[in-house]
């Protein structure tokens, strides 16, 4: 076991780092000296670049955060106070938090144990008559079984947005998410994702009906945006508020950062394969469960590398995570389950038990360092801790 002396602050390792170069930060300069700096040309930029990158006839729509995304696509969808709307209890509250930002109610479902993702089994179960709409969460950067949920919706007539906070670019079916048969998918660019704008995400559809209504709806039900209405040849002073909208834009600011970002997604997305691989060589001995591999056809983003201790690791987890931060290694942990928050658990009346999958993946789960700017020398580094910890 560890008997190696505390690692010093400088030395730590985290958990995440984002990758921002030289192009980036000329990118902000450039767009601070222009004079434009909320959303405007570069944005309009961006979200074309982001539409062509997944092409497949789809629209793409820049928002602040994900959460506003998956905000603004079940709003456009029409869910309503007393709608039901499934979710996984395995992932971050904002997948849960938007249903109630409409009134309705979400129903919370356990993981696969092999994935853990949404199991399709559990989601079957949870449908009644008030059900509208599906959230599969493409927990890690590993796609859901979109086959069976997508059976599941069109068998009972509901609605599905995906959210890919993870899964850029991942692959179902020889088909990037976001050009899938789902209505809606959101994707994010917070600061450890596999590319980001700091903050900011995006709304992708095939239908133009709702990216429309996305569009009005993210900057306060204008009819009109405010570049459109500044940049116009034509008298532009006039606009409607045609619906009681939010403040959900994205600024040129973060697009010109995601732009950049963008150039890079096929280098970062190899880097994040290339280390996944090295870890899975490399722990395949040791007391760990590791993280399930895409089938045929699909690919991976790899956001997240999430280990899970088997039961003779000999070792807790909370244990684990601390030795591995006295030698200086970042470590998280993905996801407290939303059945385990006291918002949900005590306004939905959750009860662990029934939730034996996610239940038992917390207690013996925890994501290890894994982002593009690490060295394989720091990989090196949590490999031989991990070993000497666990053998």
């Amino acid at each position: 076991m560890d008997a190696s002396p505390t690692a010093s602050q400088d030395d730590f390792l985290p958990f995440a780092l984002p990758d921002i170069g030289e192009e980036e930060i000329r990118a902000v300069e450039a767009c601070l000296r222009s004079g434009w700096v909320t959303t405007g040309p570069v944005t309009k930029r961006f979200e074309e670049a982001f539409r062509d990158y997944l092409g497949a006839g789809v629209e793409a729509i820049s928002v602040n955060s994900a959460t506003a995304g998956l905000h603004l696509a079940l709003e456009s969808l029409g869910i309503d106070p007393g709608d039901e709307v499934i979710v996984p209890t395995l992932t971050f509250t904002a997948t849960a938090e938007v249903v109630r930002y409409l009134g309705a109610r979400p129903v919370f479902v356990d993981a696969d144990p092999h994935t853990l993702n949404l199991a399709p089994d559990a989601v079957a179960a949870a449908i009644t008559p008030r059900t509208r709409a599906i959230v599969p969460v493409h927990y890690a950067g590993l796609a859901c079984d979109m086959a069976a949920l997508g059976a599941l919706a069109a068998r009972h007539g509901l609605r599905v947005v995906e959210d890919a906070a993870h899964a850029f670019p991942a692959r179902w079916d020889g088909r990037l998410v976001g050009t899938l048969d789902s209505d809606v998918t959101v994707f994010s660019f917070y600061a450890n994702k596999t590319m980001t704008t700091g903050e900011g995400g995006m709304v992708v559809t095939r239908d133009a009906a709702l990216a429309q209504r996305i569009r009005c709806m993210r900057l306060h039900g204008i009819s009109r945006d405010a570049f459109d209405r500044y940049v116009a040849r034509t008298p532009s002073w006039y606009y409607e508020v045609v619906a009681a909208g939010f403040k959900y834009n994205l600024t040129d600011i973060a697009a010109a950062i995601g732009i950049e970002q963008l150039r890079k997604i096929d280098r970062f997305h190899a880097r994040r394969a290339a280390m996944a691989a090295r870890y899975d060589d490399a722990l395949a001995g040791l007391p760990l469960l590791l993280p399930a591999h895409p089938g045929p056809g699909a690919a991976h983003a790899w956001h997240l590398y999430v280990v899970r201790l088997t039961e003779d690791a000999g070792v807790k987890r909370d244990q684990l995570i601390q030795r591995l931060s006295e030698r200086g290694i970042g470590t998280s942990v993905h996801f407290i389950p939303l059945h385990r928050q006291p918002y949900w658990r005590d306004s939905c009346g959750l009860r662990a038990a029934d939730f034996p999958v996610a239940e038992r993946a917390f207690e013996t789960m925890l994501t290890l360092p894994l982002y593009t700017r690490m060295r394989d020398a720091d990989q090196e580094r949590v490999i031989a801790a991990l070993h000497d910890l666990l053998s």
